[in-house]
């Protein structure tokens, strides 16, 4: 029997993967630093130190990337204040179905505390959740399992009664590790061969997982 639902947050509830990507490759040509997917990926489901580390060993000690985020997050939040939160298929459908069966919800994203809390607030599933655990919270990223077993313990719940919905390689390996049950419902990253094996199941989208948990 599940009772509780752990959540990633950037690519998995909201489609803001993409919009990042576009930011910042906006952002970087326009400073004449060479950009590609290749590179982003590589930060996706990343703590924002490790973040920092990855840029400045990729493009030189002077790269500054505290101002570029600054600069990335200004545009970010002028998007989505004109846009709105890009809500992924099924998001609301999958918290009321959680709520209704009184499944304990938690967040478990790299973003920081500040900056999560802001995007749910917009979003309006803010209520939905009954712990925020957030990566300025934690002193290990993902694929550590820090988050999720901090996640867990938050909501009072046993790891192996546990989902873990997840979008990202470093999640599913972070959620397995901690001993819940990972559900990847891919964004930009299809699963690899190494994680498969890690999976509860595969959906396509929140919807679908929705209808999984209803089934049984």
């Amino acid at each position: 029997m599940i009772k509780g639902a752990v959540f990633d947050m950037d690519g998995l509830m909201f489609d803001t993967e993409n919009l990042t990507y576009k930011i910042w490759n906006e952002i970087l040509t326009e400073k004449g630093y060479p950009y590609t997917f290749d590179i982003y990926k590589q930060t996706i489901g990343v703590r924002s130190a490790e973040v920092k580390a990855f840029y400045k060993n990729l493009y030189g000690s002077d790269f500054d990337y505290d101002k570029i985020k600054v600069e990335a997050m200004e545009r970010f939040w002028e998007y989505t204040e004109k846009q709105g939160v890009p809500i992924k298929t099924g998001l609301f459908e999958i918290l009321d179905y959680l709520k209704s069966k009184d499944i304990k919800i938690a967040l478990a994203t790299s973003t920081t505390a500040k900056s999560a809390t802001e995007i749910l607030t917009r979003a309006k599933v803010i209520d939905y959740f009954d712990r925020l655990i957030c990566g300025d919270m934690v002193s290990k990223s993902k694929p550590d399992p820090e988050i999720f077993v901090t996640a867990v313990k938050e909501i009072g719940e046993n790891p192996k009664d546990c989902i873990a919905l997840e979008d990202s390689i470093n999640g599913i390996k972070s959620a397995f590790g901690a001993g819940l049950k990972p559900i990847m419902v891919p964004d930009l990253i299809e699963p690899t061969e190494e994680i498969r094996p890690m999976l509860f199941a595969l959906c396509k989208d929140l919807t679908e997982v929705k209808n999984l948990m209803d089934n049984g």
